[in-house]
């Protein structure tokens, strides 16, 4: 079965939280791959919301406030599974993660539960303090996961949503894409990566360092 025939039985969970500039084009180019956008609004106080309103392939979510990037893909992977997708991606909407690489992780799902976005391979837009956390905390993940862990903090993800529920995390900040990963390879799930770019303009990160780093010793030490 190829990518092409996968389309209709996938979807794109999209979480956004202040990306008026870019969501809309996220929006449209990973329509082109999938049937169904399930975009969450994590709190917007711009006008994110309104440029992606009124599209029929749009399930928008509004969330009452900024609860985090855990909260927001877990709320997108549910209503994924709701609608009975089979596979669900997920997508950054600041177009770091482009989506004319959807059919690559296709692909790649076959034999996987989970395939996950590679840039280690070609991280040389990559700046320098984000390619060091990568290799740090993808080997120490490797080592509590048990297995290769190629990149731990990348968000371009391919789920297949009949094994999702066993992995939803319980921690609502960045440190959730961790956790997800965690329990995958707790529950024996099989997890696949796929070779993308690094892909890093003048947008500002809202991830923040302290406390991502908080979040992700917490996840190292919890026992699950």
């Amino acid at each position: 079965m190829n990518s092409i025939s996968l389309k209709n039985k996938t979807c794109a969970v999209i979480p956004f939280f202040n990306e008026e500039n870019k969501i809309k084009e996220v929006v449209n180019r990973s329509l082109q791959y999938v049937d169904l956008v399930i975009a969450v609004n994590d709190g917007s106080s711009d006008k994110s919301e309104n440029i992606i309103s009124g599209n029929d392939k749009v399930r928008l979510i509004n969330l009452s406030r900024n609860f985090g990037k855990g909260f927001a893909l877990k709320t997108g992977l549910q209503k994924a599974v709701e609608y009975n997708y089979q596979f669900a991606f997920t997508l950054d909407a600041d177009m770091q993660h482009p989506p004319e690489y959807i059919p690559y992780f296709l692909d790649a799902v076959k034999g996987n539960d989970l395939v996950i976005g590679n840039r280690l391979n070609l991280m040389s837009n990559m700046p320098f303090h984000r390619k060091l956390s990568n290799l740090l905390t993808s080997k120490i993940l490797s080592v509590k996961c048990k297995q290769k862990i190629k990149d731990s903090q990348c968000g371009y993800r391919l789920f297949r949503l009949s094994s999702v529920k066993n992995i939803l995390p319980d921690e609502a900040g960045f440190e959730a894409e961790s956790e997800m990963i965690v329990r995958a390879a707790l529950n024996k799930l099989k997890i696949g990566f796929v070779d993308i770019p690094s892909i890093y303009a003048d947008e500002v990160s809202k991830m923040k360092a302290f406390k991502t780093i908080i979040g992700f010793t917490k996840i190292l030490l919890k026992k699950y």
